[in-house]
């Protein structure tokens, strides 16, 4: 290339520098460039978080990358890139393992990258994380200047900084809840889960837990079954100025009724048979922080009152006592049950029913999320990856497709352990153990899911499909695969539009254009 030509790569990156971008799109934006600068078949921009290098955005590769979370001690190349003063080229006969080796698109049967170059990102003098380009041609890399990659990495840093400075601005964060984090980030030794995703229904989710988060309201949470209620506590807590004090959790539904009462409230010696010592409950052990209540709903009524009292008043008593506690606790409460349906049946007190909604916040289900279904299923790959031993684990194109075209009663809870097993399953069907392993969608075991031999291929240009033109050919396919679809998911056209990997609205639009609806 050109100094001309690189100069005109460089260009927009600068105009962008002063433009408010999305995120998103401002990276892409830096890895389209990339690209364009240093032809590879993939690129990325990784984020150093703690041990974990987070993929912010990446072109060319499986879009359960997004999703992947890789450890920086299990991934030497990584390892190599971060301790590099500089960009670095490794040679095409590295025995180092890629940690996009079976990730990177169009692979054509080839699943193992031959040439890697990459670079570390510091942002004034702090590392922040790495640049990296992937080619599955051995050699591609061998005569780029590394000195380009060089400043293109100065200009990535500076995109980054752009971003990182324009949020600050635009995002209103108290100085309280910046301080709860720095807390937070020194007191912690674990690394917290995550709250995955990119859809616009969990990004709604996310903006509201960091309002609520900041207030001292009571949550009720509610959701199906397995769509991560305990992890928007932990994030609603996180946020919140008590995040330096114990979240402290008790899922209601797991106590027999006998029991409830003292792990709430505590009890005394001799309080009932076994109660052999004095014992605090979980809300003297919540005092000055947060309270999360698992299926709220499974409360006995009798407890549902002195659980008022507490909020109401902020004192209790231990079983068997008649001494008070006072304590400060805010209290988030999870259920997947339709409480207000409860309250109406008389199994449930509508007073401590609206106690508790101050904020009613509604976890969406995973079929709601479109593609965050990838990204979730890249972060358990790379669990069972690190667990099983392998170099790599990837899911092929069909079982992507199988992903997005089910329902997932079961939701997130459901998609972790069917990964687990399918990975098990895909294992055991190995002769010998693999340095890359190939999830496939009959391994899945999903409805839907299509029979071995992989995805649809198109059918011949034969019989009635002779004598059109193409663009009547091609919407008569169209026809064809979309009937399909609704005839599988028995009319739904969600179920349909995630299958056939469309928005729902833009599939609706097509259909009526080709007659369909």
């Amino acid at each position: 290339m050109t100094a001309n030509q690189q100069l005109a790569t460089f260009i927009p990156l600068v105009a962008d520098l002063a433009r408010d971008l999305p995120e998103q799109e401002r990276y892409q934006r830096l890895l389209q460039a990339l690209r364009q600068l240093l032809p590879c078949e993939a690129a990325a921009l990784l984020r150093l978080e703690d041990d974990y290098l987070v993929p912010l955005s990446v072109i060319g590769l499986s879009a359960d990358t997004l999703g992947r979370r890789f450890k920086v001690s299990e991934h030497p190349r990584l390892q190599a890139l971060l301790a590099s003063p500089g960009p670095l080229r490794f040679p095409a006969d590295s025995p180092l393992p890629d940690p996009y080796d079976g990730l990177v698109e169009n692979l054509q049967g080839r699943l193992e990258v031959h040439d890697c170059i990459g670079c570390p990102l510091y942002l004034q003098d702090r590392l922040w994380g790495l640049l990296t380009l992937d080619a599955l041609e051995a050699g591609r890399f061998g005569r780029i200047d590394l000195d380009t990659l060089g400043a293109f990495a100065g200009l990535a840093a500076a995109t980054v900084m752009a971003g990182e400075r324009i949020q600050l601005l635009t995002r209103r964060v108290e100085d309280e809840r910046q301080r709860a984090a720095l807390y937070r980030e020194a007191a912690s030794q674990q690394r917290p889960r995550e709250l995955i995703g990119q859809s616009a229904v969990h990004r709604a989710l996310l903006e509201e837990i960091a309002l609520v988060g900041a207030s001292e309201l009571s949550v009720l949470i509610s959701g199906e079954t397995g769509v991560g209620k305990e992890l928007v506590a932990e994030a609603i807590h996180a946020a919140s100025p008590r995040a330096r004090q114990p979240l402290i959790s008790l899922n209601c539904a797991a106590l027999p009724e006998s029991l409830v009462e003292s792990e709430l409230f505590g009890h005394v010696r001799g309080a009932f048979s076994g109660a052999l010592s004095e014992r605090r409950g979980k809300f003297e052990l919540a005092d000055g922080g947060t309270l999360f209540l698992d299926e709220v709903g499974e409360l006995p009524q009798a407890v549902q009152a002195k659980l008022l009292r507490v909020l109401q008043s902020g004192q209790l008593q231990r079983l068997g006592s008649d001494r008070e506690h006072r304590v400060d606790v805010r209290v988030l409460a999870a259920t997947n049950r339709d409480l207000a349906a409860e309250v109406r049946a008389g199994r449930f007190r509508a007073d401590l029913y609206h106690r508790l909604s101050v904020y009613p916040l509604r976890v969406p289900p995973l079929r709601e999320r479109g593609r965050d279904v990838l990204l979730l299923a890249g972060y358990f790959l790379e669990q069972n990856r690190a667990r099983m031993g392998l170099r790599s684990l990837r899911l092929s194109p069909a079982a992507q497709k199988a992903l997005l075209a089910y329902d997932w009663p079961g939701n997130v809870r459901e998609l972790e352990h069917l990964i687990g097993r399918a990975a098990l399953k895909a294992l055991a069907r190995q002769a010998e153990r693999p340095r890359i392993l190939s999830i496939d969608a009959e391994v899945l075991d999903l409805p839907g899911t299509p029979p071995a031999g992989g995805e649809r291929s198109l059918p011949p240009a034969t019989g009635e499909a002779r004598g059109l033109s193409l663009r009547e050919a091609v919407e008569r396919y169209q026809r064809q695969l979309i009937s399909e679809a609704l005839e599988r998911h028995q009319g739904k056209w969600s179920a349909a539009a995630r299958e056939l990997g469309l928005d729902r609205a833009n599939l609706s639009r097509l259909a009526r254009r080709l007659g369909l609806k």
